[in-house]
């Protein structure tokens, strides 16, 4: 397997619910903020386990005396590397930990890995400052969207996988949750006409 095969399911937009958005600024009074897009180091690291589980390794060299925590990362993938410089936010979040999961996704952009997401435009929207937390979360367009997801019942064919990704689950409510977004799904892609059939129950 060479990264040529692999390199348009790297690229795949992330399904909607991985996606977060963090605040880049404020205004004044705080009351609205500019939001970017972003999915975390852990989305990187199961989006390249899904493509190549054997193929991939990333090391980590730290980088003294900066003034905050800062490592060079070293992104190897099916056999190409790429490096990049990962560094720590301000606040509670600056740890060397914080600063390793920032080199990996640097890296992973080199490679295409939620590359399309600098491609969304930056929304100002109300922000909730008692929260820490937008008001109302942006929604995501079409084309930054994978395609079971712009597809009818595609969302809940996600939460449904999504649950049964390690296995059904034994307790009788999950299955029900389960089944609900099945049955929505299902229902979606095959509206009950108005004609001569019923609607389900």
């Amino acid at each position: 397997m060479k990264l040529s095969d692999v390199q348009k399911r790297l690229q795949a937009p992330f399904p909607a619910h991985l996606v977060g958005w963090k605040p880049q600024a404020f205004t004044k009074d705080r009351s609205r903020a500019l939001l970017l897009a972003y999915v975390d180091a852990r989305a990187v690291q199961d989006r390249l386990d899904a493509i190549c589980p054997d193929g991939w390794s990333f090391e980590l060299e730290v980088i003294p005396g900066t003034a905050t925590p800062t490592v060079k990362g070293r992104l190897t993938v099916l056999g190409v590397t790429r490096e990049d410089i990962g560094e720590a936010s301000d606040g509670e979040y600056g740890t060397l930990k914080a600063a390793s999961s920032d080199a990996l996704k640097r890296c992973a952009v080199q490679f295409g890995i939620g590359r399309y997401l600098y491609d969304l435009p930056k929304q100002w929207v109300e922000w909730n400052d008692a929260k820490r937390e937008p008001a109302v979360t942006p929604e995501l367009p079409e084309w930054a969207r994978p395609d079971h997801e712009r597809t009818p019942g595609g969302a809940h064919l996600v939460q449904a996988m999504e649950q049964l990704r390690y296995e059904l689950p034994e307790d009788l409510e999950l299955q029900r949750e389960v089944y609900k977004h099945l049955k929505a799904a299902l229902g979606s892609l095959h509206p009950a006409t108005q004609g001569g059939q019923g609607r389900a129950a």
